[in-house]
């Protein structure tokens, strides 16, 4: 599974959202939706716009982790 880090290097860099989405040209509540959840999907275009924003790499901004199993749903039956 990916996960977006987009809030945490735009904290580290000191960048607001709203600085964010005017810097990268994206629509506020599209990069608030990714602050909310960063396994949402978004294309490369996005990411493209918001690492440049950022001035990194896009592939700092994201991360690959493990997916969490399932539990059995016929555990305790």
């Amino acid at each position: 599974m990916i996960r977006l880090k987009v809030k945490e290097v735009a904290a580290a860099k000191g960048v607001s959202m709203r600085k964010l989405s005017k810097a990268a040209d994206i629509a506020y509540n599209t990069l608030r939706t990714i602050y909310k959840d960063p396994y949402r999907q978004v294309n490369t275009f996005t990411l493209d716009r918001l690492a440049n924003a950022l001035d990194v790499d896009a592939s700092e901004l994201i991360e690959s982790v493990p997916d969490t199993p399932l539990k059995d749903s016929t555990e305790g039956a």
